[in-house]
């Protein structure tokens, strides 16, 4: 069983960055697919990001294409989401989460169904 803890969130400006991190507790992450998502009062939780367990491929929603970057670094068992030219429209909570069918190089899932580990959430705010 795989424990995944977010951090990194806040309350930033239009325009500011800020980085995500999700750490992992319990089992190797290099054997997981990982995805960010975030949800929003009243609203379904939606794929942000997602890594393949080589950190070569990435997946993006297409609203913060250009402007996020999803990175894993598995020796430190953590996922990262690095935010930048943030808009008031990326506030939510954040969550990172682990795909365990994703062992297979240049696998991602934008299912949210399909993640079988999360963790709590990390709150975003970005103020116009």
């Amino acid at each position: 069983q795989v424990q995944l803890v977010e951090s990194g969130g806040g309350l930033v400006q239009a325009g500011d960055s800020l980085r995500l991190s999700c750490a992992a507790s319990g089992r190797t992450l290099s054997t997981y697919a990982m995805g960010w998502f975030r949800q929003t009062p009243g609203k379904e939780r939606a794929f942000v990001a997602g890594i393949d367990v080589s950190g070569r491929s990435t997946s993006y929603a297409d609203s913060v294409k250009g402007r996020f970057t999803i990175s894993r670094d598995n020796a430190k068992n953590t996922v990262f989401l690095q935010m930048n030219s943030l808009k008031s429209e990326d506030t939510a909570v954040y969550y990172c989460a682990a795909d365990q069918a994703g062992s297979t190089w240049g696998y991602i899932s934008r299912i949210l169904s399909n993640y079988d580990h999360w963790g709590q959430g990390t709150q975003v705010t970005v103020s116009s």
